[in-house]
């Protein structure tokens, strides 16, 4: 049986001042500066995982003719480590982070890394950079955000599945997502270019279904959008999800309902969350098929008073309106009770704020 990675410390790790750490704390840029470490391992064909350890934040060393950069074989996560108010660090719900890890390496055929290994590199990571996780803050929702992925790393411009792969782990303090915080955003509805199709890649974690999303992602911006909600590639009418997060709609009955998982939307953990704590909260979830139009069509009838987006950067982020083409569709109650209520419970659990009665959290620190 392999031995688990133990992603020790290097020997020559440098650290960041408490001044420059406390300064990029004060006003976190959503992954635009990084910690002072990575936590690295590499699998080899025949010879499996090896050389990890927790190194200094560098470079990788990718030629021009690294296979990653001519057919995109790679994967990455997203997570976070939250300070609680006794200072002590937490993970949450690492495993499943690792779970989809592997499905999407399986995916794009790239070795699995065992989901403790997986979780180990996270807490490591976490545990040697604890200065970089920041306290929650005023708005209370600072964190570490830690980003997982894996890359074929090898020179070679044939075809084929890498016999050389390279994990990794990086991290960014982060504030709100959205910048000004959590306020109700207008969605772009693309009904034509489609981020994933039946048999792609839609429910992997890979860069290639987030590059689709971009073009459309342009245009949601040029018209004052902040993100495109896609439909599917075949019907053009079954939402799917936005270009990085979940969609849900809560109904005037009290039903929570998203579009079932169906191979090309990806299974996210903040989603999968939402669902499990929604009865606590009277509500009733609900996965299957929604129409687009079954949709827009509830929220001007009230039907759907609530809509909302869902994921690990933006936790829960209100609908207010949609353009649909040149027809603007305003949410009744674009920051409801209920979108609010979902949204301060998830981050009670994750901030330790509420006691975690389903053992979601793993303490690094």
């Amino acid at each position: 049986m392999a031995m688990s990675l133990r992603f020790a410390s290097a020997d020559d790790l440098t650290w960041s001042s408490d001044e420059r750490i406390a300064l990029e704390h004060a006003t976190p840029r959503f992954g635009e500066v990084f910690i002072d470490h990575m936590a690295l391992a590499t699998w080899q064909a025949g010879d499996g995982w090896g050389d990890d350890a927790v190194v200094n934040y560098r470079g990788l060393d990718i030629n021009p003719g690294g296979a990653v950069l001519h057919y995109a074989q790679e994967i990455f996560e997203g997570l976070k480590a939250y300070r609680h108010a006794d200072g002590s660090v937490w993970l949450f719900r690492p495993d499943q982070n690792g779970e989809r890890f592997a499905l999407s390496a399986e995916r794009l055929a790239l070795p699995k890394l065992p989901i403790e290994d997986f979780v180990n590199a996270c807490v490591r990571l976490a545990e040697v950079d604890a200065r970089w996780v920041p306290d929650p803050g005023e708005d209370g929702e600072k964190s570490l955000y830690l980003r997982p992925f894996m890359i074929a790393n090898q020179d070679f411009l044939g075809v084929a599945p890498a016999t050389r792969v390279l994990f990794s782990v990086i991290g960014s303090p982060v504030g709100a997502y959205f910048v000004g915080g959590v306020k109700p955003v207008r969605i772009l509805v693309e009904r034509q270019q489609a981020r994933t199709a039946p048999g792609g890649t839609g429910e992997a974690k890979c860069g290639g279904n987030y590059a689709a999303s971009l073009r459309s992602q342009i245009e949601a911006q040029a018209r004052g959008c902040a993100q495109v909600l896609f439909v599917d590639a075949v019907e053009h009418r079954w939402i799917e999800e936005l270009g990085g997060m979940n969609f849900m709609a809560v109904s005037k009955d009290g039903q929570l309902i998203t579009p079932e998982l169906t191979g090309t939307i990806l299974r996210g953990i903040t989603r999968r969350s939402i669902l499990e704590v929604a009865p606590d909260l009277g509500l009733e979830p609900v996965e299957r098929k929604l129409g687009i139009d079954e949709m827009l069509d509830g929220v001007r009838s009230g039907e759907f008073p609530e809509v909302f987006a869902c994921g690990t950067a933006a936790v829960v982020t209100p609908i207010g309106s949609f353009l649909d083409g040149d027809d603007e569709v305003t949410v009744a109650e674009p920051t409801g009770k209920t979108t609010m209520e979902i949204r301060r419970r998830l981050l009670d659990i994750q901030f330790g704020r509420a006691e975690d009665t389903r053992g979601w959290l793993k303490r690094v620190c």
